[in-house]
């Protein structure tokens, strides 16, 4: 059992030192097991409402629970806080855990006009465009329902802070993607936040969406995104145009899952914080629960999961990555002949 603290629950939420990383260090991710639904491989992600129980975590005890009792009667929330709490201060030095709570954005033109037209017509013909003359879903904005659903977060999150007393994010950050900026301004706007921990997001490149031919995935400017959200800042060296995206071609999955490694690496090796919100997309999401080791855990728009990760410092090579060349995308030169074909190359083409 982890040593006790004569420490109040509600007080035991201050951030932990950021684990120092050197050169040829590497930084090794898993993920604290038992502790959420989205981890129990019987959860079935395709009807799991993260709203609906307590942001899947598990009604259990701990370690700690002991100490966790004086002052009032403690909430699910606040003895899982208290824990993560012991778990840092006893771990060694090359250890670190941290919860994130990482969000899908809410629906976007992109995801209707997917919906609208079908997948496979979808991926070989209309992705590639800018819009069809009535919608645009180049670096897609957030629909009507879209936006509802973030607003459905930001009051799932408002009943947790009074009712739970739930450890609320001490860092933010987001895609460069429009969905996703607008997607965090809607779901921690307004919220009862810690005065020394408000809502100042930080845009960082490599928590966008897999970087594929479709122009939903290309991103704004930086000038045009500090222009629609002011508050926010910018990680060191974020560039005014989108050097990464590229017509017709796309990254691999390994690739992605390189970046997501890195931008990780980034947050843990330079953020003090304990709890950080993340607002992405479903196959950032995923590949960021690859490389913690996750199972998959897929989500629909607007939905969020939780995840304790311990990262450990190993004084050890890495292994070795390799970037791999961009691949191209098969498509339709016209537009596909109904939207209910299940062809997926030119041949269901006029």
């Amino acid at each position: 059992m982890l040593v006790s603290f004569a420490t109040l629950c509600f007080a035991a939420l201050s951030g932990a030192a950021s684990i120092v990383t050197h050169n040829n260090d590497y930084l090794n991710y898993t993920v604290v097991p038992g502790l959420f639904l989205q981890d129990d491989p019987s959860t079935n992600a395709s009807t799991f409402n993260f709203m609906t129980t307590n942001f899947g975590l598990i009604n259990r005890t701990y370690p700690t629970d002991d100490t966790c009792k004086e002052g009032h009667q403690a909430t699910q929330w606040e003895r899982f806080a208290h824990y993560i709490a012991a778990l840092n201060r006893e771990a060694p030095q090359n250890v670190e855990y941290k919860l994130l709570y990482m969000g899908r954005h809410g629906e976007g033109w992109h995801n209707a006009a997917e919906s609208y037209y079908g997948t496979p017509a979808w991926n070989c013909y209309w992705s590639e465009k800018d819009g069809n003359g009535t919608a645009v879903w180049a670096d897609a904005h957030l629909t009507a329902n879209g936006v509802s659903q973030a607003l459905a977060v930001n009051a799932f999150w408002a009943s947790l802070i009074t009712d739970q007393r739930i450890p609320t994010p001490e860092s933010y950050y987001t895609s460069p993607l429009t969905r996703c900026l607008a997607t965090a301004n809607l779901t921690f706007s307004g919220l009862n936040l810690p005065q020394k921990h408000p809502f100042i997001p930080e845009v960082k490149e490599y928590f966008r969406e897999g970087i594929s031919g479709h122009t939903c995935d290309r991103r704004s400017n930086k000038t045009y995104i500090h222009n629609a959200f002011p508050t926010y800042t910018f990680e060191k060296g974020f560039a005014e145009f989108d050097h990464l995206w590229e017509a017709l071609h796309g990254e691999t999955n390994a690739d992605q899952d390189i970046r997501s490694k890195k931008v990780l690496d980034d947050v843990f090796g330079s953020d003090q914080s304990t709890y950080i919100g993340i607002t992405s997309h479903s196959g950032e999401i995923a590949s960021i629960l690859r490389v913690l080791g996750h199972q998959v855990f897929g989500l629909s728009t607007g939905a969020a999961i939780p995840v304790l990760v311990k990262a450990t410092v190993l004084k050890a090579s890495p292994p070795t990555t390799t970037y791999q060349p961009f691949t191209s995308l098969s498509t339709c030169a016209t537009a596909p002949i109904t939207t209910a074909s299940t062809c997926d190359d030119c041949s269901c083409c006029k």
